[in-house]
């Protein structure tokens, strides 16, 4: 029999092609421009803040697909490079796919084309602010390494378009230049210079160290400040900050050193195996965390909220009446990088 009428399985998206030469949905498109509206006029209360409703499983009428593009997109991740208490995140997850080779083998080509697009931004931003220049340095060596061995392919290379493969070379090459071109020159005329800080300043600028590679990195760059991290309350109040103190006990327990007297335990051990074991906790690594709702399974950021069907009468009403109490359900879940990755197809 045939099927006359509108396929009901399509979503119906117009797609329409943007100034760079790609295509794109209209509805993708919409939303970007009321982000770039919102942020360029904050008193504007029409525009929703950047958020994204996802598939958490498939049903027989809905299939379980989430486009990883989409989602960038729609939680301006571009635009939030530049903020400070988003930037470690997104280099969190930017980490995650090109370690993995995710953007070679299992990305399509425009999530490739966005993904070097925020690299690209961050090596901008870092080259404006001359901060955090030993993550860029890490996610170029990344790129270069995908690169020797997509060179050394031997058959089937490049993978998919070859002008798309073309403009990510390009685009790779950019942010190599833009990495290697970064230089910081020391200011004589702030006074007083960080060497000239008495000892006790030093370590109290130690002490607020939340990773061990900061400190690991700042005892090679001068001589007192390795002086200071051999200390061992350094490293007690770095365990302390991670790890509750059940969790050292049961360390301590392990390493026979429960009933040891504080001065004869070796911290800077005792932290690395706690991290080894337990890890380290997400909300501890990164300022801002993506949010995902439990009620209309939305990603979000936790500063800027997103619009709710908790926030009806009506909501509240039915779970009164399932016996539930608003205040008693957690409503929101934090994704850490490698969770928020679990929701897409890759």
């Amino acid at each position: 029999m045939p099927f006359i009428s509108k396929d009901w399985r399509a979503e119906g998206d117009q797609w329409i092609k943007t100034d760079d030469g790609n295509w794109e949905r209209m509805k993708v498109i919409e939303c970007e421009s009321k982000n770039h509206n919102s942020s360029n006029d904050e008193s504007s209360s029409s525009s929703p803040p950047p958020h994204c409703q996802i598939i958490l499983r498939s049903t027989r009428e809905i299939a379980g697909f989430n486009g990883l593009d989409v989602a960038v997109k729609r939680l301006d991740f571009k635009s939030s490079v530049k903020n400070q208490r988003r930037f470690q995140y997104i280099c969190a997850l930017l980490k995650l796919l090109v370690s993995g080779e995710v953007i070679l083998t299992s990305l399509s080509g425009g999530a490739q084309r966005i993904l070097l697009q925020m690299i690209e931004e961050v090596a901008l931003h870092v080259n404006n602010s001359k901060q955090h220049i030993n993550t860029l340095r890490d996610l170029v060596g990344q790129l270069r390494h995908l690169v020797e061995q997509e060179n050394q392919k031997c058959w089937g290379k490049p993978l998919g378009s070859q002008n798309l493969w073309f403009g990510h070379l390009e685009t790779i090459e950019r942010i190599q230049n833009i990495a290697s071109q970064i230089e910081i020159e020391p200011n004589a005329a702030i006074n007083p210079q960080l060497t000239e800080l008495p000892e006790e300043c030093i370590r109290k600028i130690i002490l607020q160290m939340s990773d061990h590679k900061d400190l690991e990195s700042a005892a090679s760059a001068w001589s007192l400040m390795a002086y200071i991290i051999q200390e061992q309350r350094i490293w007690r109040e770095l365990s302390n900050f991670h790890f509750n103190q059940q969790q050292i006990d049961s360390i301590l327990e392990k390493m026979s050193l429960l009933d040891t007297l504080d001065r004869h335990r070796n911290w800077q051990t005792i932290y690395h195996t706690l991290r080894k074991k337990y890890g380290l906790r997400d909300d501890f690594q990164y300022t801002e965390v993506l949010a995902l709702c439990r009620f209309c399974r939305c990603l979000f950021w936790p500063m800027t909220g997103h619009p709710c069907i908790s926030e009806s009468p009506e909501f509240k009403e039915k779970l009164e009446k399932a016996g539930l109490s608003f205040e008693s359900i957690e409503k929101t879940q934090l994704v850490p990088p490698h969770q928020f990755l679990k929701y897409f197809s890759l």
